[in-house]
């Protein structure tokens, strides 16, 4: 049995553990899930992940859900497979990875995540995105990319200079943030945009980045 992933390739979540199949150059399977019929809320797939959110990752008899934890998975099973995205051989450098991918989930996704929902996904449904959320989180989100600002000055990447799973946990929601207006907070910060253009060129993303078409006409 292959690696099989249940989930829609334009889902943030799904493309980020895609990714890192793609950067570990693996052979998988992705499974389509109707999310517009509530597939995902039906027992079959509650039977993999009871609480009914995308992706899925099945590799033989393991079940797994929460797209960090999966990549978390791929990246230590697969680690002698392209760029060792764990640092597992070095703990100072495995250590600094985990801190931030940390910082990612903890800081960066709950600030950048709502204005790419007001933006994107409020539209997609007959709806007008409330300023005030977005607003309030562009100021947490600048607060967070001066930190990043200040860490890239000194590292090509997030835990030092190795391309690493903390930096591959930020794609596919900054991806579809480029296409707003809050865009300028990445790009009037010199550091963080020399790295987002740097990991955002990568091959591996660039294959599952050609399917992340939410809110384009």
């Amino acid at each position: 049995m292959g690696v099989k992933v249940h989930g829609v390739a334009v889902s943030t979540c799904t493309s980020r553990v895609l990714t890192i199949l793609h950067e570990k150059g693996l052979d998988f399977e992705l499974v389509p899930v109707n999310l517009l019929a509530g597939e995902h809320k039906q027992p079959p797939f509650l039977a993999k992940n009871p609480f009914g959110q995308i992706p899925v990752l099945e590799d033989g008899d393991l079940t797994l859900f929460e797209s960090r934890a999966i990549t978390a998975y791929v990246a230590e099973k697969f680690k002698e497979n392209g760029v060792d995205l764990i640092r597992h051989n070095n703990l100072n450098e495995a250590a600094l990875v985990k801190v931030w991918t940390e910082v990612e989930s903890q800081s960066f996704h709950p600030a950048i995540s709502p204005i790419v929902f007001q933006h994107i996904i409020v539209p997609m449904r007959g709806q007008t995105p409330d300023q005030a959320v977005i607003d309030a989180n562009l100021e947490k989100l600048a607060k967070v990319l001066d930190v990043y600002e200040d860490r890239l000055s000194s590292t090509k990447y997030l835990a030092g200079d190795f391309y690493s799973l903390a930096d591959l946990h930020h794609l596919s929601y900054t991806y579809y943030f480029m296409k707003t207006p809050g865009a300028s907070l990445v790009n009037e910060r010199p550091h963080v945009k020399a790295w987002w253009e740097d990991i955002s060129s990568r091959p591996a993303f660039k294959k599952v980045a050609e399917a992340m078409t939410l809110g384009q006409k």
